[in-house]
């Protein structure tokens, strides 16, 4: 076999390797994607069947908290910020931070998002937290929308990562 003819058939196995590698890529993130989706459920907990409407379908829902404390901070905030949204779709921080404290909320359990980004624009979003026992009441303002969860507090005893100031 000439050097040529070797050269050549190294490339081609060299092609192949590379070939079945993004193919096997491929393979995979597809089987990942498809093992993260939950199946469908209906109401009495069986899959549902295709004729089932997503809407006939029930999606399993966290549980409550059971800490009093953090049923109660989570009702306040989630009230104080959609009386908050109801007036000012985008309130700035300070605003934020004194509605919380106001609905009794203590000062020190209160982290709030900035509102301005470092260049001097408006964010899309205001996020605060509360913290309550072992827990951190999130809650967010987007166009003049609510959405609250309860997440645990992060190693640093605080809710949000990184500087708050």
């Amino acid at each position: 076999m000439s050097r040529r003819t070797a050269q050549a058939n190294s490339r081609a196995a060299d092609a192949w390797k590379v070939r079945v590698a993004g193919l096997s890529l491929i393979i995979a993130a597809a089987l990942t994607m498809t093992a993260c989706t939950p199946p469908a459920t209906s109401s009495s907990g069986q899959p549902a069947s295709p004729s089932t409407s997503p809407e006939d379908s029930t999606i399993p829902q966290a549980t409550a908290p059971a800490d009093p404390t953090v049923v109660a901070t989570t009702s306040a905030v989630e009230s104080t910020l959609k009386t908050l949204a109801a007036g000012n779709p985008k309130p700035d921080r300070e605003t934020l931070r004194a509605a919380l404290v106001s609905a009794g909320i203590p000062e020190a359990n209160v982290e709030v998002s900035v509102s301005r980004t470092p260049t001097g624009l408006e964010v899309d979003a205001m996020e605060a937290a509360a913290l309550a026992g072992e827990s951190c009441v999130m809650g967010q303002i987007r166009d003049g929308g609510v959405v609250v969860t309860v997440l645990p507090v992060l190693a640093t005893g605080k809710c949000f990562v990184g500087d708050s100031r």
